[in-house]
């Protein structure tokens, strides 16, 4: 049996488009509308809100402003009501045939009603999100969220089936808002971290100017970053290692995902940054768009599949939240690096779960144990003193879900360390 405190807690409030539902993992909770196209609208460790939303459609309790109608609507995109939050497309994006997806605004995918189900076992809950069936794609998307009791992570599974009676060829598309801010001076930590695989595809590809195209810099050798900027435009990456992160003045919202072979969108693109910053005119060439705010969109992408009718297809995304204690180096299944492991293996990490950081080397060495980890607490690391390190150690940390993974190997030889991040 589950005692009470130890499984998520469920909270339904009706609404005036229907009701918002929250997902209460003790420090972590997520909170849905699933009448407004299926979205997050807050996610929140203690009291730190991750997710951006519009200021000029919601209150502070997630309720439409006065004289804001909720409901489906469609038109360019000068008419569309951006809500925020964290919500799925299908991809490609385009108005050029019916091969691309003509939004937002969007009355079935976008802007209408989900229904929703709660799945509840072991103490863990699933919040099932459906849309309606989009004759436009003919396709029917499914949001699957699942918190599991004292982590600072959650699960994002996400399915695209064909219901219509026709073959159709799309690729799932994962859109996070987050609030941006102005650049930084002097320059920060603050804006979006990438890792690269290496794979030989292109680093980057520009995709969107709207009054620009977003500067993309090196962070370190596999990871790149785009710091907050003035610019409105998006920038892909075909290169990706399967994890992005972004960083604010005080909050970290980490993402990995599974890298697929295959046809990507957007000349390839496996993850993309979006930017906003406020003008003071729409831009004719996009619809009519007009930002508001300083926005940073996180998005990642599955590959492009053809569906048979009846046919679906999945994307998983997992979430992680926690401070903000430097460049994201590395986002790994139990947690994130802040920064890089330096001389003496020193650096950040922040867990998702309860547990224990060790370190175990090569036949005949005794295991260590680095620190004792807090879920969306920042642990110092630093390979202890005193002891012969020579040869490969790995580190692990606990999964919220059960077990462990290699979160880091660190190699000790003549040229000195060398520290490799799971990616």
């Amino acid at each position: 049996m589950t005692a009470a405190n130890d499984a998520v807690r469920v909270r339904r409030t009706p609404t005036a488009y229907g009701e918002l539902i929250t997902l209460d993992a003790g420090a972590l909770t997520v909170t849905a509308a699933p009448g407004l196209g299926g979205r997050l609208l807050s996610v929140t460790l203690g009291d730190s809100e991750f997710l951006y939303r519009n200021p000029r459609l919601l209150d502070d309790d997630l309720t439409p402003l006065p004289g804001v109608r909720a409901g489906p609507h469609d038109g360019p995109m000068a008419d569309w009501l951006n809500w925020g939050g964290d919500k799925t497309w299908p991809a490609p994006q385009g108005w050029d045939g019916p091969g691309q997806w003509a939004g937002p605004p969007d009355p079935v995918l976008d802007s209408g009603p989900y229904t929703a189900r709660v799945e509840q076992r072991d103490g863990t809950a699933a919040l099932v999100l459906t849309s309606g069936e989009d004759p436009r794609t003919g396709l029917r998307l499914e949001r699957r969220i699942l918190l599991r009791p004292r982590s600072t992570a959650f699960g994002l599974h996400l399915t695209m089936t064909n219901t219509s009676a026709v073959e159709r060829r799309w690729a799932l598309w994962n859109v996070t808002q987050i609030a941006g801010a102005p650049p930084a001076s002097p320059a920060g930590a603050e804006g979006v971290y990438l890792g690269r695989a290496r794979s030989g595809r292109p680093s980057t590809v520009p995709l969107v100017a709207g009054t620009g195209r977003p500067q993309v810099l090196e962070a370190a050798a596999d990871v790149l970053y785009v710091p907050h900027q003035d610019v409105v435009g998006k920038v892909g990456f075909p290169d990706s290692a399967g994890w992005l992160a972004h960083v604010g003045p005080e909050r970290t919202l980490a993402q990995g995902f599974t890298i697929r072979e295959g046809s990507y969108p957007d000349e390839g693109s496996r993850a993309e940054v979006w930017m906003e910053c406020p003008l003071t005119e729409g831009l004719p060439h996009l619809g009519g768009l007009r930002p508001r705010d300083h926005v940073v969109e996180c998005e990642v992408l599955g590959p492009l599949t053809t569906l048979a009718p009846g046919a679906s297809a999945a994307l998983e995304v997992e979430f992680g939240v926690g401070p903000s204690a430097g460049p994201v180096r590395a986002v790994t299944p139990a947690g994130y690096w802040a920064g890089p492991l330096r001389d003496g293996a020193e650096g950040v990490f922040v867990p998702y779960t309860a547990g224990q950081l060790e370190a175990r080397g090569p036949a005949g060495t005794q295991p260590l144990v680095l620190g004792t980890l807090e879920p969306g607490r920042a642990c110092g690391v630093r390979l202890p003193e005193g002891q012969e390190y020579y040869g490969r150690w790995e580190l692990t940390a606990p999964l919220p879900g059960g077990g462990r993974a290699r979160v880091a190997r660190i190699t000790v030889g003549e040229s000195g360390i060398r520290t490799h991040f799971n990616s």
